[in-house]
């Protein structure tokens, strides 16, 4: 079968590996332009681009995916189906009328449609969470589903741990749509959740929620982008990558020690121990190490 794979994530480029080595091979991959990033601000291909390159299937990233140039390069690879994965992107009729494209969407469909499922299962302390092949439709993740497969998330699985899972799983369930194309079944619209795209509030730390809902946010964030914490007197942001809750007494907003002295945010209920931050500019480490860092170190108060 002819196939024309349209993804940017590092998820989308593990499920792009292993597509690569079926009959059912891109021809051609489809993937956001580079990007200038990093502090030096140089161009930056996306992961599927890479991934592309290194398995020699010819890859380009058009600005516009429904310009006269860019359906023209599809259709010259006279795909059988495309398939979609963490593109980034709307998918216009254009290309759905012309097209049968299957979407490789990492949730318990109608659960976490949208752009940031991974994430907001665990943020939401769902415990289990899954991968679903559906036929993409105008609406957002509301087409009709094919193959689904439940996955559990564990009480220590952070985004790193739980998407390579579910990669793996989302990789066999596409091959399988592929070899064997299964029923298609409309969605219910009963308990419809949406994964919204990750911002900077989201990141923040917000001390009226519990230890317990903040330390999911880190485990939620964990390495890709990472939780925070406002310093004091616009020094910028701390970054926070692992995480406890406690039950030792701090007020809410409170950045300071606990009983053992252990670096601590006070939140609404508890206290959530910070254990390896990353200052601005700086590298990740142990909090206790931050904290020598700073001699007399008094603690500060958040919002």
């Amino acid at each position: 079968m002819r196939t024309v794979y349209l993804g940017t994530s590092d998820f989308a480029a593990a499920i792009l590996d292993r597509l690569a080595a079926t009959p059912h091979r891109p021809s051609l991959v489809v993937t956001r332009p580079d990007r200038p990033k990093g502090r030096g601000r140089k161009l930056q291909s996306t992961p599927v681009a890479s991934r592309a390159r290194d398995l020699g299937i010819e890859a380009f990233g058009p600005e516009d995916l429904h310009a006269p140039e860019t359906l023209e390069r599809i259709a010259a690879a006279q795909p059988d189906r495309l398939i979609v994965c963490a593109y980034g992107a709307l998918v216009k009729p254009v290309l759905l009328d012309r097209y049968e494209i299957l979407n490789v969407h990492p949730s318990l469909l109608p659960r976490w449609r949208g752009a940031a499922p991974i994430e907001r299962a665990i943020m939401a302390g769902d415990t289990e969470t899954g991968v679903a092949i559906m036929q993409l439709t105008e609406g957002l993740d509301s087409g009709p589903v094919g193959l689904m497969e439940l996955e559990p998330i564990g009480a220590g699985d952070d985004f790193a741990t739980l998407s390579a899972r579910l990669e793996r799983r989302g990789a066999d369930l596409l091959i399988r749509a592929l070899d064997d194309p299964p029923e298609w079944v409309e969605q219910t619209e009963d308990g419809v959740t949406y994964a919204h795209k990750i911002e900077p509030a989201d990141r923040t730390l917000d001390p009226t929620q519990s230890a317990a809902a903040l330390e999911r946010v880190v485990r939620a964030l964990r390495p890709h982008v990472g939780a925070r914490l406002p310093l004091p007197d616009g020094e910028g942001y701390l970054g926070i990558f692992s995480a406890r809750p406690s039950p030792s007494p701090l007020p809410a907003g409170r950045v300071g020690t606990d009983a053992d002295g252990a670096l601590a945010l006070g939140t609404a209920a508890g206290a959530l121990v910070l254990e390896e931050v990353q200052p601005p500019g700086g590298r990740r480490m142990a909090a206790a190490d931050w904290m020598r860092g700073r001699p007399g170190f008094a603690g500060f108060d958040i919002g």
